[in-house]
C-alpha cells in the first residue's frame, strides 16, 4: 500500500469532535456477583429484550493529523442511526453542504465505512468471516454494536470474573491471551467500559458507556459512547470517537428499508478504496 493512500485513509477514519460531553464516574459501591456464571447470566438479561431502534444526535472526533502536536477536533450531525439486533447497523453523519459525509454500516456478512468529502474520498469494507483480529478501523461497527449493548456473548468461551471497587470485571481469553475485559457497574449491572486487546496483548481500543436510556420494555441503550483507539506506534496520540444519541426510540423496519439501510453500496466515485482482512487494510483502489 502506498504512503499516498495511507495518509488520507488515516485522516478520514478520524474525521469527526467539538464540545465533547462528559462521562460520569459512579460513586456508589454495591456487592458484585459471586460466580462467573452468575455474572454472565445477569449481563445477558439486557440482550433478551433487544428490539430494533433508531436515534439521532451528534458524533465527535479528536485526532492527531500528520505533523501536528495538538489534536484536531470536528463534529457531525447524526441524521440517522438505525439498529436491528444483532448485527444490522446503519449510521449516517452529515456536515454542512455534505450529506452522508460519513456512512457506517454492517449486516450479517460484512461491514463498511464511506467518507465522502473529496479531499479524503475513502471507502473501506470487510467480511466478518475474515476478521479474527480485534484490530481494524478506528470507527468499527463491531465495537459500536457491543457498546450499544447488542453484541453477542458466548458463555461457553473462556471467561473469568474479578471485582474492583464499583465494578465486576468479566475477562475473556483465547488460547490463554486476554482479548477483552468488560467492566460492569454492580449497582445496575450495566456495562460502563469495554477494553479490546490486540494480538500482542496491548489495549487496542476502549469503549466507555454512560447515560443509559430505556428504549422499550427494559432494553437499555447508552446514549453516550466514547471509543478511544490506540496505535501501537503512537500510544500517546489516541483517536477518540464520541457518539451522543438523542431521541432513542423503538422502530419497525420493513423489507424495503432493510434492503436500503443494511446493504453495502458499491464504492463508485471514491478515490481511495480498501478492504479489511483480519484487521489489516488492503488497497483496492483502481
Amino acid at each position: 500500500m502506498s504512503r499516498q493512500w495511507i495518509l488520507p485513509a488515516a485522516a478520514a477514519i478520524l474525521i469527526l469532535t467539538g464540545c465533547t460531553p462528559t462521562l460520569l464516574k459512579p460513586t456508589e459501591v454495591c456487592p458484585g456477583k459471586k460466580t462467573v456464571n452468575e455474572a454472565l447470566a445477569a449481563f445477558q438479561l439486557n440482550s433478551q429484550n433487544m428490539i430494533p431502534f433508531r436515534a439521532d444526535g451528534h458524533c465527535f472526533l479528536e485526532y492527531y493529523a500528520e505533523g501536528k502536536k495538538t489534536p484536531q477536533k470536528e463534529d457531525l450531525i447524526v441524521q440517522q442511526l438505525w439498529v436491528e439486533p444483532p448485527v444490522n447497523f446503519y449510521l449516517q453523519g452529515d456536515k454542512h453542504l455534505i450529506p452522508r459525509a460519513i456512512v457506517l454500516g454492517s449486516n450479517e456478512r460484512e461491514f463498511w465505512l464511506a467518507i465522502r468529502p473529496k479531499e479524503i474520498s475513502l471507502y473501506v469494507w470487510g467480511q466478518w468471516a475474515e476478521q479474527e483480529s480485534s484490530e481494524g478501523p478506528t470507527i468499527n461497527p463491531r465495537t459500536l454494536l457491543e457498546a450499544l449493548g447488542i453484541g453477542d456473548i458466548d458463555t461457553s468461551e473462556d471467561w473469568s470474573l474479578s471485582n474492583k471497587g464499583a465494578y465486576d470485571i468479566l475477562t475473556k481469553r483465547e488460547r490463554g491471551a486476554v482479548t477483552k475485559k468488560i467492566y460492569i457497574f454492580c449497582c445496575d449491572y450495566r456495562v460502563r467500559k469495554i477494553e479490546f486487546f490486540d494480538s500482542n496483548g496491548q489495549i487496542a481500543a476502549v469503549a466507555e458507556l454512560d447515560k443509559y436510556e430505556d428504549v422499550s420494555g427494559g432494553f437499555h441503550v447508552p446514549a453516550l459512547i466514547k471509543v478511544t483507539t490506540y496505535s501501537q506506534t503512537t500510544k500517546d496520540k489516541p483517536f477518540i470517537f464520541t457518539l451522543q444519541l438523542q431521541r432513542l426510540r423503538p422502530t419497525e423496519i420493513n423489507e424495503p428499508q432493510r434492503k436500503f439501510l443494511f446493504t453495502r453500496k458499491p464504492p463508485d466515485g471514491f478515490k481511495n478504496v480498501g478492504r479489511i482482512v483480519n484487521g489489516q487494510l488492503i488497497n483496492d483502489s483502481q
